[in-house]
């Protein structure tokens, strides 16, 4: 599949559909607290996502059953929303937002604390968010996608932390899913020459333990083999002839630690950790 390099048109109508993802993922975080389910959370993006005018563009992707993944402590990608999975106080939860509108898609993710967690599930979330943004911050024309799975793996590597390998970003712009593939592990001046008006996704999926996935028979779920916490955090990012754009960029930093309380019940401080830039 050839790489697409996006004229003017193409890249104004990706801002737009990034700028939608973003604003559904940020919806999604104000509501985020103990007590809700994963089924709550496909329906605020369900219902959000029409509200802008969009579509949801992973509900029937090769069949999947929702129009978001949610993805608990120990799963690493493709959690499907249930109304039975009840956030609680000590969970981490990826929430996978993809929007389509006028043919072309946005696409990222973040990783929300549910009141205090574990050290071991705070560290891979605060790695994680640093390998996105060492990943992001070597984008440039002229560049190589091995340049990006280097600067992540750098910073895993000396954090102690695994970086999966069987999954990574993705171009996009068109199809959800177009060439190249993004690998989030690499070696600096090798792989895919970037060029101005690329669109891909960076995403990477950190672990703190060994980075072996096993996929669970419903076909989607894919889960750390030894049960520990892992996370993810995903932009979409056009390459310029300056550096990079960030098409899915939040207007203010997302709340990545949200209440551990249920509605009712007292409600104590709720520090906010800066969101995906």
């Amino acid at each position: 599949m050839a790489i697409v390099i996006h004229g003017a048109d193409e890249i104004a109508k990706m801002r737009v559909a990034g700028e939608i993802a973003a604003g559904t993922l940020a919806y999604v975080a104000s509501k985020l607290r103990a007590g809700v389910t994963t089924k709550d959370i496909d329906n605020w993006v369900r219902e959000d996502t029409a509200r802008r005018g969009a579509l949801p563009s992973q509900l029937g992707y090769k069949g999947f059953p929702a129009a978001v993944c949610t993805s608990r402590n120990e799963i690493i990608c493709h959690g499907i929303p249930n109304p039975e999975h009840v956030l609680v106080a000590g969970d981490i939860v990826n929430v996978d937002v993809t929007s389509n509108i006028d043919g072309y898609h946005g696409d990222t993710s973040a990783t929300f604390q549910i009141g205090e967690v574990s050290d071991d599930a705070r560290k891979v979330t605060d790695v994680c968010f640093r390998c996105l943004n060492a990943g992001i911050s070597v984008v440039r024309h002229g560049a190589r996608l091995g340049d990006v799975g280097a600067a992540i793996m750098e910073i895993a590597s000396k954090e102690g932390c695994g970086v999966v390998e069987e999954f990574g970003g993705h171009g996009i712009g068109r199809k959800m899913h177009m060439a190249p593939h993004v690998p989030h592990n690499g070696t600096a001046g090798r792989g895919v020459r970037l060029r101005a008006g690329m669109t891909f996704t960076i995403e990477p999926m950190i672990t703190i333990g060994h980075p072996r996935v096993v996929q669970l028979d419903d076909g989607w779920t894919v889960v750390t083999h030894d049960g520990s916490p892992t996370a993810q955090f995903e932009h979409t990012v056009l390459v310029t002839k300056d550096g990079y754009e960030v098409l899915t960029a939040q207007r203010t930093p997302l709340p990545l630690i949200r209440p551990g309380f249920l509605e009712g019940e007292q409600a104590g401080g709720e520090p906010a950790l800066a969101g995906p830039a």
